[in-house]
């Protein structure tokens, strides 16, 4: 078995990007595929979208409204997961294409407008969006991320299990699916290339900058 712990920014067309390509690469390949979709939100990655957005330190307005929109759309994410893996990604895929691609404002009313488009209950989807389990279950996903050390997104955390890995490779902010695709190989030649944790690191040299690869 391969997992994939894939955290993103959850109103993000970049990640956006990579989830579709991850998502359609695991719908495709023979061997099981688990991918978490984890949505991280702290202080490094409300930072770097400030720059992204043109929001001045200055802006606590702006800053404010970034965070909490972002926060926003973990939760809904996290408790349309309550009713299946498939209505939370629905939730999540959704958000970030009509804010990031159409220019959609977020709200609450959207992300209920997906919950029942995605044959989902939104009295439930409403309780649990405010409910103490799913604000504890987001603070679970950012613990989650602190002890791998991740707070960049997109990152990926690839576990191949398939080939007998007992650590987890890291690639934070630099990610692209050729990177995915080369962790989940299962091959002989794969096996006896990446058992080597030196001779991987040494392999992405060239793909990653240096700092954004690391070895769990």
């Amino acid at each position: 078995m391969i997992e994939i712990y894939l955290f993103v920014n959850p109103l993000g067309k970049i990640c956006l990007n990579i989830e579709r390509e991850i998502l359609k690469f695991a719908q495709a390949e023979s061997k099981k595929i688990q991918l978490r979709l984890i949505p991280l939100v702290n202080m490094k990655t409300i930072k770097n979208l400030l720059k992204v957005h043109a929001i001045t330190s200055t802006d606590i307005t702006g800053r404010n409204e970034l965070f909490e929109n972002m926060y926003s759309a973990a939760l809904d994410f996290k408790a349309a997961q309550l009713q299946g893996k498939k209505k939370g990604r629905h939730i999540l895929l959704n958000l970030q294409q009509m804010i990031a691609e159409e220019n959609i404002p977020y709200s609450t009313v959207l992300a209920e407008k997906l919950i029942v488009e995605a044959g989902g209950d939104l009295e439930m989807f409403q309780a649990d969006r405010h409910s103490s389990f799913v604000k504890d279950s987001f603070q679970i996903d950012q613990q989650i991320a602190r002890e791998m050390g991740v707070s960049k997104h997109p990152s990926a955390v690839i576990y191949n299990y398939a080939c007998d890995r007992d650590f987890g490779v890291l690639i934070e902010e630099y990610l692209t699916i050729e990177h995915i695709k080369r962790l989940c190989e299962t091959s002989e030649e794969n096996y006896v290339h990446f058992h080597d944790p030196i001779q991987l690191a040494e392999d992405f040299e060239h793909s990653v900058p240096k700092g954004h690869l690391h070895l769990l």
